[in-house]
Order: structure tokens, then C-alpha cells, then sequence
């Protein structure tokens, strides 16, 4: 197949340039709200919150609302066990690639790095162009992201060991809550109490089919995620002067890495460990772990440097010359997915 009928494939695909288009310009819609005040300040902030705490915990777990299958599982397992390889390679490669740092701002790029925006940026994007089997297994990959964030990252920040209310406030965090019990209903349906419903018994956790009213409400709030994520970046990004993290040759070095060389490690150790057969990923497995490493930087990590005062105004630059080359980067990334996956190259 021609890269000609590819691309054109790629761009009658409704799903595909829906998606992209959407996250573009309600980006820039949300950067017009708040230059034109329409937004406030705080409202970013707030959106944040309301996307933590409700719309992306109840996409997760919303997404694990489906049967499973032998081909699901081994998907899912592989995907747990390439989460936490590829974040100890990340620390490995990291220290080569920042290698002429010193001191604190050898730490804080090597922790912007690792840790992109994966929950807030990455999963919104992941469930508007692969839908619910891509949330799914964006949110078992991002099982050993939280643990290395609030693990290693937390430690290479504060430079103390790991405390009791880190490691509260990441297993009581809403996402991972919903995370771990949506999962479990999705391993174990087989195993738990079941509801007869019409011809075929479904577990009495499977609320989609045993409590619609209940799952209903929760596919409403799993909708608002994306818009929200998006107007919130926007206005986000018109509260910080784009003139000095654009003079920052050392962001742009950050940016480049984080956004591009980061999903391209991914990409070529991922088709390795296919034709080897040592740990084969679908297409929508691979492309989900590629627009997750694609993000820019994870929000905790930046809040991390700013706490423990490490690099400050050098974190914020990275932070929003990243988020700029993410969004820029993001549809060209997509595009180029869907040209492996004509190619047919994870098939």
C-alpha cells in the first residue's frame, strides 16, 4: 500500500481527524476564555480538580466494563510488565542522555522526563481516538507510572525517603482506586456472583448490564473528561509567557527529548520485543504506550520541583514549552501510528 493511500485512508477517518481536530481547538478555545477573562485564573485550576476527581476515575473504571478474553488478558499483563520495564529503562537512559548536568538540574530533567502528563493529558486523547479498549489499557500501563512517581520521583526530588502520607495519598488517590477496582471486576467477572440477564449471566459487578442506572451517570462524567482536560491546558497555557520558555535553548532540549525521543524509544524497544516474540503488544496496546510517553510534563512531577524548590523557573518553562510541542507534535504522532498500523507492522 502506498504512503499516498495510506495518508488518505488516515484523513477519511472520521474517528482520527475528529479527534485531533477536537483537541486543537478546544485547546485554543480554552486559551481564548482566559485571554478574553472570560475565564478566570482559578478556573483552570478548578477544572483540574473536577477532572481528577471525577471524570477520569469514573473513564477508568467505566472502561473496564467489558468481557474478557484470553488475547485481553495477555494484553493487559504484558502492558503491566512494559510499564514497569520502561520506566526503570527511562531511569537508566535518562542518565546517559543528561549526562553533562550536574547536581539539581541533572535530577530535575531526568524526573520531567520520565514523568509525563499520562492521566491528565494522555488519557483524554487515547480515549477519543481508541476508545474504551484504549483507555483500558492506558490505565493498566499507568499502574507502575504512579508507583515510580510517587516512589523514585518523589524521593529524587525531596531528597528524603518515601513517608507515610506519599504513599497515602497515592493508594487513596480517586484514579487509582478506580483503577484497581474496575480491574478486578474485569479479571475476576468469571469468578464473582452472577445476574442472569436475558440468555446470557453476567458478574453483579458488571454495572453495566446489572445496574444501568448507576452506569449511566458514570458514562456522562467519563464524557467530560476530554473537553475539560482540554479548556482546562488551554487556559493553562495563557496564564505563562510563551518569549521565555522559548528563549530557553535548555526547555527546548527537555521538550525535544520528552516529546519525541521518549515515544520513539518506545516505539523501536516495543517492535523489538514483537518480532522476538518475548513480549508481542497489539497495535492499540502500542499506540496507547506511545501517546502516553508522548505527553508533556506530568503536573506532580513539576509540583515536586517547585515544592522542594529545584529548578523552579527552569520546570515551568519545560512544563509549558512541552505542553506546546505535545499539542503541536500530538497529530503528527497519531498520524504516524496510523501509517504502522497500515503497514501493518504490530499486526
Amino acid at each position: 500500500m502506498s504512503l499516498g493511500i495510506i495518508l488518505q485512508s488516515i484523513f477519511s477517518n472520521n474517528n482520527i481527524v475528529g479527534a485531533i481536530a477536537s483537541s486543537i481547538l478546544i485547546i485554543l478555545f480554552g486559551f481564548y476564555l482566559r485571554k478574553k477573562d472570560i475565564f478566570s485564573s482559578e478556573l483552570s485550576k478548578m477544572l483540574s480538580n473536577v477532572i481528577l476527581s471525577a471524570s477520569l476515575p469514573a473513564l477508568a473504571f467505566k472502561a473496564f466494563m467489558q468481557d474478557i478474553n484470553k488475547d485481553s488478558l495477555r494484553e493487559g499483563i504484558n502492558l503491566l510488565i512494559w510499564g514497569f520495564a520502561i520506566y526503570i529503562i527511562l531511569i537508566l537512559v535518562t542518565k546517559v542522555i543528561y549526562l553533562r548536568y550536574k547536581g539539581d538540574k541533572k535530577d530535575v530533567f531526568r524526573v520531567l522526563t520520565i514523568f509525563g502528563s499520562t492521566t491528565f493529558f494522555g488519557i483524554p486523547i487515547i480515549g477519543a481516538v481508541y476508545g474504551a479498549t484504549g483507555v483500558m489499557y492506558a490505565s493498566i500501563f499507568n499502574i507502575a507510572y504512579r508507583v515510580f512517581l510517587y516512589s523514585y520521583g518523589f524521593i529524587k526530588m525531596s531528597g528524603v525517603k518515601m513517608d507515610k502520607n506519599n504513599l497515602k495519598s497515592m493508594i487513596l488517590n480517586p484514579i487509582v482506586v478506580a483503577t484497581f477496582a474496575g480491574m478486578f471486576i474485569w479479571i475476576f467477572q468469571s469468578s464473582l456472583p452472577q445476574v442472569l440477564i436475558g440468555e446470557k449471566s453476567y458478574a453483579f459487578l458488571r454495572i453495566d448490564k446489572t445496574a444501568f442506572w448507576l452506569f449511566k451517570p458514570m458514562t456522562f462524567l467519563a464524557r467530560i473528561c476530554s473537553p475539560l482536560a482540554w479548556l482546562a491546558i488551554g487556559s493553562k497555557l495563557a496564564d505563562i509567557s510563551l518569549k521565555d520558555a522559548f528563549l530557553s535553548t535548555e526547555s527546548w532540549l527537555y521538550s525535544v527529548v520528552k516529546v519525541i525521543l521518549v515515544p520513539v524509544i518506545n516505539i523501536v524497544a516495543l517492535y523489538i520485543l514483537k518480532v522476538t516474540g518475548i513480549l508481542p503488544l497489539s497495535f492499540t496496546a502500542v499506540a496507547t504506550v506511545v501517546i502516553m510517553m508522548a505527553t508533556p510534563t506530568a503536573t506532580v512531577a513539576a509540583a515536586f520541583a517547585i515544592k522542594f524548590d529545584k529548578e523552579s523557573l527552569l520546570t515551568s518553562n519545560c512544563s509549558l514549552l512541552s505542553t506546546v510541542l505535545s499539542v503541536v507534535c500530538m497529530p503528527i504522532i497519531i498520524i504516524i501510528l496510523e501509517i504502522i498500523k497500515n503497514l501493518n507492522i504490530f499486526a
